[in-house]
Protein backbone atom coordinates (compact mmCIF):
# COMPACT_ATOMS: atom_id res chain seq x y z
CA UNK A 1 0.00 0.00 0.00
CA UNK A 2 3.41 2.34 0.99
CA UNK A 3 4.56 2.10 -2.57
CA UNK A 4 0.82 2.19 -4.48
CA UNK A 5 0.71 5.47 -2.89
CA UNK A 6 3.79 6.86 -3.81
CA UNK A 7 4.86 9.47 -5.96
CA UNK A 8 7.30 10.40 -8.26
CA UNK A 9 10.70 12.45 -6.77
CA UNK A 10 11.60 15.22 -8.99
CA UNK A 11 14.22 16.42 -7.06
CA UNK A 12 15.55 13.48 -4.99
CA UNK A 13 19.03 12.69 -5.48
CA UNK A 14 19.21 9.51 -7.97
CA UNK A 15 20.54 7.24 -5.61
CA UNK A 16 17.15 7.54 -3.69
CA UNK A 17 15.08 5.46 -6.18
CA UNK A 18 13.43 2.62 -4.34
CA UNK A 19 14.55 4.03 -0.80
CA UNK A 20 11.20 3.98 0.66
CA UNK A 21 12.22 6.94 3.29
CA UNK A 22 12.89 9.42 0.31
CA UNK A 23 9.82 8.76 -1.57
CA UNK A 24 6.71 11.08 -1.21
CA UNK A 25 4.41 8.45 0.42
CA UNK A 26 1.05 9.98 0.82
CA UNK A 27 -1.44 9.28 3.90
CA UNK A 28 -4.66 10.68 2.51
CA UNK A 29 -6.53 7.78 2.97
CA UNK A 30 -6.66 8.65 6.68
CA UNK A 31 -9.41 11.05 7.10
CA UNK A 32 -7.87 13.05 10.02
CA UNK A 33 -4.76 13.37 8.12
CA UNK A 34 -6.55 14.23 4.95
CA UNK A 35 -8.40 17.11 6.89
CA UNK A 36 -5.51 18.39 8.93
CA UNK A 37 -3.44 18.94 5.14
CA UNK A 38 -6.34 20.50 3.58
CA UNK A 39 -7.01 22.94 6.47
CA UNK A 40 -2.93 23.49 6.84
CA UNK A 41 -3.22 24.66 2.88
CA UNK A 42 -5.75 26.97 3.91
CA UNK A 43 -3.86 28.37 6.82
CA UNK A 44 -0.57 28.69 5.08
CA UNK A 45 -2.71 30.98 2.43
CA UNK A 46 -4.25 33.30 5.35
CA UNK A 47 -1.16 33.73 7.12
CA UNK A 48 1.58 34.02 4.78
CA UNK A 49 3.69 32.61 7.38
CA UNK A 50 7.38 34.19 8.19
CA UNK A 51 8.14 30.78 10.39
CA UNK A 52 7.17 27.03 9.56
CA UNK A 53 7.85 24.13 11.69
CA UNK A 54 7.71 20.79 9.61
CA UNK A 55 7.43 17.65 11.09
CA UNK A 56 6.00 14.45 13.07
CA UNK A 57 3.62 14.30 16.30
CA UNK A 58 6.42 16.14 18.88
CA UNK A 59 5.97 19.64 16.55
CA UNK A 60 2.54 19.04 16.66
CA UNK A 61 2.31 18.43 19.99
CA UNK A 62 2.94 22.48 20.25
CA UNK A 63 -1.15 22.82 18.98
CA UNK A 64 -2.64 20.66 22.24
CA UNK A 65 -3.87 23.10 25.72
CA UNK A 66 -5.26 22.56 28.55
CA UNK A 67 -5.52 19.61 30.53
CA UNK A 68 -2.61 18.43 32.81
CA UNK A 69 0.86 20.37 32.70
CA UNK A 70 2.74 18.03 31.12
CA UNK A 71 0.45 18.30 28.32
CA UNK A 72 -0.69 22.37 28.22
CA UNK A 73 1.86 22.73 25.54
CA UNK A 74 0.15 26.08 23.48
CA UNK A 75 1.26 28.54 26.00
CA UNK A 76 5.16 27.64 25.66
CA UNK A 77 4.19 27.79 21.47
CA UNK A 78 2.18 31.30 21.88
CA UNK A 79 5.55 32.41 23.96
CA UNK A 80 8.12 32.17 21.66
CA UNK A 81 6.36 31.69 18.04
CA UNK A 82 3.02 33.63 18.83
CA UNK A 83 3.99 37.15 17.54
CA UNK A 84 6.21 35.22 14.71
CA UNK A 85 3.16 35.08 11.77
CA UNK A 86 4.39 30.84 13.01
CA UNK A 87 2.69 27.91 11.07
CA UNK A 88 2.86 24.71 12.67
CA UNK A 89 3.04 21.60 10.01
CA UNK A 90 3.55 18.98 12.50
CA UNK A 91 1.58 15.77 11.42
CA UNK A 92 1.90 12.92 13.90
CA UNK A 93 2.97 9.68 13.12
CA UNK A 94 4.84 11.34 9.72
CA UNK A 95 8.32 9.98 8.81
CA UNK A 96 10.60 11.87 6.05
CA UNK A 97 8.50 9.87 3.37
CA UNK A 98 5.20 11.68 4.02
CA UNK A 99 6.85 14.91 5.13
CA UNK A 100 8.32 14.47 2.16
CA UNK A 101 4.66 14.16 0.05
CA UNK A 102 3.36 17.40 2.05
CA UNK A 103 5.94 19.51 0.66
CA UNK A 104 5.48 18.38 -2.69
CA UNK A 105 1.58 18.54 -2.56
CA UNK A 106 0.91 22.40 -1.78
CA UNK A 107 2.23 22.84 2.15
CA UNK A 108 5.44 24.97 0.46
CA UNK A 109 3.32 26.51 -2.36
CA UNK A 110 2.44 30.38 -2.41
CA UNK A 111 4.47 31.06 0.54
CA UNK A 112 7.98 33.37 1.16
CA UNK A 113 9.05 32.31 5.52
CA UNK A 114 11.98 33.72 6.50
CA UNK A 115 13.44 30.19 8.29
CA UNK A 116 11.42 27.01 8.43
CA UNK A 117 12.21 24.32 11.06
CA UNK A 118 12.57 20.94 10.43
CA UNK A 119 12.29 17.96 13.10
CA UNK A 120 11.91 14.75 11.15
CA UNK A 121 13.40 11.32 11.72
CA UNK A 122 11.62 9.77 15.10
CA UNK A 123 9.20 7.49 13.54
CA UNK A 124 11.32 6.32 10.37
CA UNK A 125 13.66 4.68 13.49
CA UNK A 126 10.17 3.11 15.11
CA UNK A 127 8.43 0.11 14.19
CA UNK A 128 9.30 0.69 10.23
CA UNK A 129 13.09 0.84 11.46
CA UNK A 130 14.26 1.99 8.19
CA UNK A 131 18.37 2.53 8.55
CA UNK A 132 20.30 5.27 9.52
CA UNK A 133 21.86 5.74 5.74
CA UNK A 134 17.96 5.67 4.31
CA UNK A 135 17.09 8.40 6.92
CA UNK A 136 19.51 10.33 6.16
CA UNK A 137 18.94 10.24 2.30
CA UNK A 138 14.94 11.29 3.36
CA UNK A 139 16.35 14.34 5.04
CA UNK A 140 18.73 14.95 2.61
CA UNK A 141 15.94 14.95 0.39
CA UNK A 142 13.54 16.84 2.11
CA UNK A 143 16.23 19.76 2.57
CA UNK A 144 16.94 19.29 -1.06
CA UNK A 145 13.23 20.21 -1.69
CA UNK A 146 13.23 23.03 0.11
CA UNK A 147 15.83 24.81 -0.89
CA UNK A 148 14.75 24.63 -4.34
CA UNK A 149 11.05 25.75 -3.34
CA UNK A 150 11.88 28.23 -0.91
CA UNK A 151 15.19 29.59 -2.59
CA UNK A 152 14.71 32.42 -0.01
CA UNK A 153 13.99 30.65 3.61
CA UNK A 154 16.64 29.85 6.10
CA UNK A 155 16.51 26.03 7.21
CA UNK A 156 17.32 25.21 10.98
CA UNK A 157 17.79 21.60 10.87
CA UNK A 158 17.23 19.98 14.64
CA UNK A 159 18.88 16.55 15.65
CA UNK A 160 16.53 13.60 16.25
CA UNK A 161 15.60 13.68 19.79
CA UNK A 162 16.94 11.05 22.46
CA UNK A 163 14.35 8.38 22.67
CA UNK A 164 14.21 5.38 24.74
CA UNK A 165 12.91 2.74 22.82
CA UNK A 166 16.05 -0.08 22.18
CA UNK A 167 19.91 0.35 21.66
CA UNK A 168 19.19 0.39 17.94
CA UNK A 169 17.20 3.09 17.63
CA UNK A 170 19.39 4.82 20.37
CA UNK A 171 22.51 4.37 18.06
CA UNK A 172 20.87 4.82 15.06
CA UNK A 173 19.45 8.71 16.10
CA UNK A 174 23.38 9.22 17.24
CA UNK A 175 24.83 8.17 13.69
CA UNK A 176 22.07 10.43 11.92
CA UNK A 177 22.71 13.17 14.01
CA UNK A 178 26.54 12.70 13.42
CA UNK A 179 25.97 12.69 9.65
CA UNK A 180 24.08 15.54 9.73
CA UNK A 181 26.53 17.48 11.86
CA UNK A 182 29.26 16.86 9.44
CA UNK A 183 27.57 17.29 6.45
CA UNK A 184 25.52 20.85 7.34
CA UNK A 185 28.65 22.63 9.65
CA UNK A 186 29.43 25.16 6.55
CA UNK A 187 26.06 25.32 4.71
CA UNK A 188 25.39 28.84 4.49
CA UNK A 189 21.02 28.07 4.03
CA UNK A 190 21.23 25.05 6.15
CA UNK A 191 21.97 25.30 10.10
CA UNK A 192 22.09 22.09 12.09
CA UNK A 193 21.24 22.32 15.74
CA UNK A 194 21.33 18.83 17.98
CA UNK A 195 19.48 20.02 21.11
CA UNK A 196 19.46 16.52 22.37
CA UNK A 197 21.45 16.86 25.41
CA UNK A 198 18.44 18.94 26.71
CA UNK A 199 16.85 15.88 27.15
CA UNK A 200 19.72 13.76 29.25
CA UNK A 201 20.68 13.87 32.75
CA UNK A 202 24.67 12.85 31.98
CA UNK A 203 24.50 10.34 29.21
CA UNK A 204 20.51 9.05 30.37
CA UNK A 205 17.08 10.36 28.79
CA UNK A 206 15.34 12.23 31.94
CA UNK A 207 12.40 11.02 31.82
CA UNK A 208 10.53 13.92 33.77
CA UNK A 209 10.65 15.47 30.74
CA UNK A 210 8.90 13.07 28.30
CA UNK A 211 4.77 12.35 28.50
CA UNK A 212 4.80 8.94 27.18
CA UNK A 213 5.76 7.29 30.77
CA UNK A 214 3.31 9.59 32.29
CA UNK A 215 0.06 7.88 29.86
CA UNK A 216 -1.86 4.86 31.40
CA UNK A 217 -0.48 2.52 30.37
CA UNK A 218 3.12 4.34 30.16
CA UNK A 219 5.40 3.84 27.41
CA UNK A 220 8.97 4.58 26.68
CA UNK A 221 10.49 8.59 26.17
CA UNK A 222 9.95 9.43 22.89
CA UNK A 223 7.71 12.66 22.97
CA UNK A 224 8.28 15.34 24.93
CA UNK A 225 6.58 16.89 27.55
CA UNK A 226 5.87 20.37 27.53
CA UNK A 227 8.49 21.15 29.60
CA UNK A 228 10.87 19.51 27.84
CA UNK A 229 9.72 21.08 24.52
CA UNK A 230 9.71 24.76 26.37
CA UNK A 231 13.52 23.57 26.72
CA UNK A 232 14.03 22.58 23.90
CA UNK A 233 12.73 25.78 22.50
CA UNK A 234 14.71 27.76 24.61
CA UNK A 235 18.05 25.89 23.31
CA UNK A 236 17.13 26.63 19.74
CA UNK A 237 15.99 30.62 20.57
CA UNK A 238 19.70 32.70 19.84
CA UNK A 239 19.58 30.42 16.88
CA UNK A 240 16.33 31.36 15.68
CA UNK A 241 16.31 34.85 16.31
CA UNK A 242 19.46 35.23 14.96
CA UNK A 243 17.98 33.18 11.70
CA UNK A 244 14.88 35.58 11.66
CA UNK A 245 16.88 38.96 12.30
CA UNK A 246 15.00 39.28 15.53
CA UNK A 247 14.98 40.06 18.95
CA UNK A 248 15.04 36.97 21.38
CA UNK A 249 11.55 35.54 22.75
CA UNK A 250 11.00 33.29 25.64
CA UNK A 251 11.51 35.42 28.74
Amino acid sequence: MLLAAAIAAPFAPARAAGVLAATPISRMDLKWWRERHLAKLEELRRVQPNLIFLGDSITQSWEFEGGPEWKNFAPVWRRFYGDRRAVNLGFSGDTTASLLWRIRNGETDGIAPKVAVILIGANNLGKLRWSAEDTLLGIDTIVGDLRRRLPSTRLLLLGILPSERSQWTSQTEWTVNRALDAKYATDRIVTFLDVGHVFLTGNRVNRDLYYDPKLNPPSAPLHPSAQGQALMAAAMEPVLANLLGDRPRGK
